[in-house]
């Protein structure tokens, strides 16, 4: 259940709008619904800041769907990835204003009001190419609540174009970097930049790139400081990596507890 949606469900319980037997009817999906082929995990967004995300890769479309719609009905904002165009149909004709984007193979849908993070996520991609895993990563923040900057096609092979958006990579809190490749353009730009850095290796290359593993192990191997490295493609997991640091980044300092220091 999202929670402002549970936030406001016992505040009705406690001004008596409500009785206990409607929450608990409310509540009995929670903390995972069971539909035999899966088990949706109601309270990811209780855990974790955001609801479960659906991998839509060897599901069916019908699976995908009903998926989607359990989620959506409890109020979350939906993301699902590695979503094939007949899932996307089945999705889009139950929720018309969910948004199929293609190229990254996502299905979104929002429903709590965008606020704009203070800070901006920064995703940056050496050519073309790589674009389907940029942009899996860039929508997957913004569906986060993040604030992104696209800066693409800036790889080393033409350095200049890189070095002309210096200024723009430095106000980043946080950068993804996608190559493919020999997957050099992460190491230079956490050499450009104070911010935290994640790596993308995409398998985009000829023979000896070993569908992205050259790329993946000269990520690994680099000697810039402040890089990680995520999977071979996978855009979504450094999206909601750096949606994470920059919410972090983003959050206010605790208040001081009064009760601390001397009396």
């Amino acid at each position: 259940m999202d929670p402002d949606r549970l936030k406001g469900l016992l505040e009705q319980l406690a001004g008596g709008s409500v009785d206990v037997e409607a929450v608990m009817k409310r509540l009995q999906s929670l903390p995972f619904e069971n539909l035999e082929f899966a088990r949706i995990d109601h309270h990811r967004a209780l855990r974790c800041g955001f609801p479960e995300v659906i991998f839509g890769q060897g599901k069916t479309p019908g699976q995908v769907a009903e998926i989607f719609a359990r989620l959506a009905e409890a109020g979350h904002d939906v993301l699902a990835t590695r979503v094939e165009p007949a899932a996307a149909a089945r999705v889009l004709e139950r929720f018309p204003n969910a948004t199929h984007h293609e190229l990254p193979r996502l299905v979104t849908l929002r429903q709590r009001p965008a606020v704009a993070s203070p800070g901006f996520i920064g995703i940056v991609c050496a050519g073309t190419s790589d674009l389907p895993v940029a942009e899996e990563a860039r929508l997957t923040a913004e569906i986060m609540g993040q604030r992104t900057q696209a800066i693409y096609d800036v790889g080393v092979a033409g350095l200049h174009r890189l070095l002309s958006q210096s200024a723009e990579l430095q106000k980043a809190r946080v950068l993804v970097v996608v190559a493919g490749m020999e997957g050099a353009l992460p190491s230079v730009v956490a050499g450009l930049v104070a911010a935290p850095v994640i790596a993308v290796p995409t398998s985009v290359g000829y023979g000896a790139s070993f569908g992205g593993l050259a790329a993946l192990l000269a990520m690994l191997n680099s000697c810039a400081a402040g890089l990680s490295v995520v999977n071979i493609d996978n855009g979504f997991s450094a999206g909601y990596q750096a949606a994470l640091i920059n919410r972090l980044a983003s959050a206010p300092p605790d208040a001081p507890d009064p009760d601390d220091g001397e009396s």
